[in-house]
């Protein structure tokens, strides 16, 4: 297997793809009903091997249990059973009205699967933002490749193993391995990529992409802020960040709260709050609590050690800010008033540290959060609807929560993506759907209602009578049925 692993290369890659395609050309994975097999296939999957997952999420990333299986195995579980429940519903054609250019006609918009689809996926959530796009692609009808991190090793060799006992293996396959199979399945031509991850791997995926025309969703993240405002529920507010930052994987995701902004006058009051509830959350010693994932390896370790040790950042730790190489472990870590020019300021975080930015005033934060790229994410803690609805209004973000933190992932009627740098396109629910499938427009004719008024030659009472239908007026229209329009 490890041989099989390294010799992937580009013939490899072409001889899947096309394996993958005369599967798709079959017709076999448009049917319902192989749709809904393939779909109850994983449902069981996770039902059956929820201990191995787990097992493999610990290994990966030390996820603590009830953390993997809510953020992870109940939230894949919950997309699984909505597709099954809505998918006849979702394959259904719509009906849509027709203009009186076109009468007497009907017309339909047709999903169609769009193909052989390609995605890759990241380390974070490995099991969740594996099988979630998955399972959309799998709805729309389409043959799959996933592509899982390398980065979460444990977790990619179990997805590797599970889907080929589980799924069709004929329509689905994954594919191991790291920059070089990653560059081999790139080189191919797809129907669709979705790639989750950074904004840099991101433009490599594009400029891929862009070689074939092939369509993409890209889901990224950027610096995600929380803007707190002075008349909240302080002990609330501060749980809501706390879980929205040290509670989901330990601060490494895409969506996790990356910095706040508030007030100068409120900034003591919120630090004291914060905390509280880290202390009541993870201990005394959070280094030793048992609550918290660990910083996926030592390359991003280092990384998050060197935001916090630069120039004019290292003085401005007011929790925290203890770690433990050996460990992986950085202890929830809150600065205040960094320097906005600061890596810590610039770069998006993924991690244990939270600086918290000050202003005079609330309203002197929307600027401030509209000068950076739009984030993928962005949230506000108020009791005052003016302020509610201009944050809503005039902050630009993959999606807003208001008086709270991530939950607004959990809704499977919103969509969930990114605008501008933290991404492009959505999925969830029925947009996962959406994602994977081509709106095919149809409109449907008979051979009656014929009028010689849309041929050459074009006299003068055929261009009045043209010009009237096309109108939309009533009048009008009436009058060239008619035929009062004569040359």
């Amino acid at each position: 297997m490890e041989e099989a692993k390294q010799t992937f290369d580009v013939d490899k890659a072409a001889v899947l793809v096309k394996e993958l395609r005369k599967t798709f050309s079959s017709g076999k994975t448009k049917s319902y009903e192989w749709r809904m097999s393939q779909l109850e296939s994983i449902s069981k999957m996770i039902d059956e091997k929820e201990k191995e997952i787990i097992e493999a999420l610990h290994k990966d990333l030390s996820k603590p249990e009830l953390e993997a299986f809510i953020s992870e195995i109940s939230m894949t579980k919950s997309s699984c059973k909505l597709a099954l429940k809505e998918l006849k519903h979702w394959m259904m054609p719509k009906k849509v009205e027709t203009s009186m250019a076109t009468y007497p006609s009907s017309a339909k918009i047709v999903s169609e699967p769009l193909g052989v689809v390609l995605v890759i996926s990241t380390w974070n959530f490995p099991f969740l933002l594996s099988l979630d796009p998955v399972i959309g692609a799998i709805a729309a009808g389409n043959a799959v490749v996933l592509k899982p991190s390398e980065i979460a090793p444990a977790t990619s060799s179990l997805l590797a193993r599970l889907l080929v006992e589980y799924a069709d293996e004929s329509a689905i396959r994954v594919v191991e391995g790291a920059v070089a199979e990653t560059s081999a399945l790139l080189e191919q031509k797809w129907d669709k990529i979705f790639f989750t991850g950074g904004a840099r791997v991101g433009r490599i995926v594009m400029t891929a992409a862009a070689k074939h025309l092939t369509p993409v969703t890209l889901e990224l993240g950027g610096k995600c802020p929380v803007l707190v405002d002075s008349n909240v529920d302080l002990q609330v507010t501060a749980r809501r960040i706390v879980a929205g930052k040290w509670a989901c994987n330990n601060g490494q995701a895409c969506i996790g709260v990356d910095y706040i902004i508030t007030t100068k006058d409120f900034a003591p009051q919120l630090i004291d709050a914060l905390r509280s509830v880290l202390e009541e959350c993870f201990g005394k010693d959070p280094m030793e609590s048992k609550d918290r994932s660990r910083i996926v390896n030592s390359f991003h370790f280092m990384r998050l050690v060197n935001l916090l040790d630069e120039d004019k950042v290292s003085d401005k730790i007011v929790v925290g800010g203890q770690r433990d190489r050996s460990h992986l472990q950085i202890a929830p870590t809150i600065l205040l008033d960094v320097p906005d020019d600061s890596r810590i300021m610039q770069e998006e975080i993924f991690g244990p540290l939270l600086p918290i930015t000050t202003v005079e005033k609330l309203e002197d934060a929307f600027d401030m959060i509209n000068r950076k790229p739009k984030a993928l994410a962005a949230y506000l803690f108020s009791d005052d609807e003016q302020i509610e609805r201009k944050f809503v209004q005039n902050v630009s973000a993959g999606g807003i929560a208001i008086n709270d933190t991530i939950l607004q992932l959990t809704v499977p009627t919103l969509p969930f993506g990114g605008v501008g740098e933290s991404g492009m396109g959505s999925y969830h629910g029925k947009f996962s759907f959406d994602a994977f499938s081509h709106n095919k427009a149809v409109l449907y004719r008979s051979f009656a209602g014929e009028s010689p008024t849309r041929y050459p030659p074009y006299t003068p009472g055929k261009q009045k009578q043209m010009k009237a239908l096309i109108s939309g007026d009533v009048f009008n229209i009436m009058l060239a049925l008619l035929g009062w329009f004569k040359d």
